[in-house]
């Protein structure tokens, strides 16, 4: 089998961030998040690492990332288009989102060639969730279902004080696999606890110990066949009625698999902090957490010495 890859989504817009806020600097030797996933992907095991980037960045990306790190890893960049579609299908006039994050992984697929983990590229994961995915995908494979795995997170460890989130609230059965995933948004912390606002308006509580996938996760490779054939389906059935915002999002591919009884996928719980730049606002709080891990000795004061 060959070696895991890992697979970045970084082409979002990031428009509630103001900004590229993929490559924007976290501490004072100038590393992204995507610095210490990467430090964290390397040290798990991990060799090669696809970026899925918009094309018009990628020098933007070559320069902050692999002029950077050199040869500690083989780094390949992949272009998330709007045009890359299958035969038959246009983009819609006026239509400048991207296609969602299944479609992310689509755009990666020729560059995968076995087991394959996915994250995204503006979120600090921490160095155990790339230990449990790596150990995943070089003991498990396919046999009678597809088998997947997802590194999971308490709702508590995933908020921010600065505005609301969406997260992929997760169901998950006594022998710790995943059975659903059902998007909330519009979560925030209050007084009473975690809430988050339906459709009504009206706000709903939600447990501070939920599981929360916040996009890790690891594949076999029979997910991008899965993927391609969805992706088709969708741009037929679901464009049409929202041709400028609909997007084909990876955990609904997943869900979709999981009530067809095709794939399991195992619920791997990590115990870190997560961090996230959603808001501008946010980033004095990841630059102080990213302090203290370093003076924990967790990272070295230089990633790329």
């Amino acid at each position: 089998m060959n070696k895991p890859t890992l697979v970045i989504m970084a082409a979002g817009m990031g428009s509630r961030y103001g900004g590229l806020k993929q490559i924007d600097p976290i501490d004072k030797q100038g590393n992204k998040i995507i610095d210490f996933s990467i430090y964290d992907a390397l040290r798990a095991g991990f060799e090669k690492i696809i970026f899925v980037i918009k094309k018009e960045n990628e020098a933007d990306f070559r320069s902050c990332i692999s002029d950077r790190i050199g040869d500690r890893a083989k780094i390949f960049y992949a272009y998330q288009c709007l045009d890359a579609l299958p035969a038959g299908f246009d983009v819609p006039d006026g239509r400048v989102k991207p296609w969602g994050t299944a479609h992310a992984v689509l755009s990666a697929a020729p560059m995968i060639d076995g087991p394959f983990a996915v994250i995204n590229a503006d979120d600090f994961y921490g160095r155990e969730a790339f230990a449990l995915i790596y150990d995943f995908l070089t003991t498990h494979g396919d046999h009678e279902k597809y088998s997947y795995a997802m590194v999971g997170y308490a709702l508590n460890k995933t908020l921010t004080k600065n505005g609301t989130v969406s997260r992929g609230i997760c169901e998950i059965d006594e022998n710790g696999f995943l059975t659903d995933i059902v998007e909330r948004t519009a979560i925030m912390q209050t007084d009473a606890g975690i809430v988050y606002t339906d459709e009504t308006g009206r706000a709903n509580p939600l447990p501070e110990d939920a599981i929360v996938s916040m996009n890790l996760w690891g594949f076999t490779h029979s997910l991008l066949s899965e993927i391609r054939t969805r992706f088709e389906t969708f741009l037929r059935d679901e464009v049409p009625a929202n041709p400028l915002k609909a997007e084909c999002y990876l955990p609904f591919v997943v869900n979709e698999l999981l009530a067809e009884n095709k794939a399991t996928v195992q619920v791997l719980q990590s115990e870190d902090q997560w961090f996230g730049v959603t808001y501008q606002e946010d980033k004095p709080f990841v630059m102080e957490s990213v302090g203290e891990l370093k003076k924990k000795g967790i990272y070295p004061e230089t990633l790329w010495a």
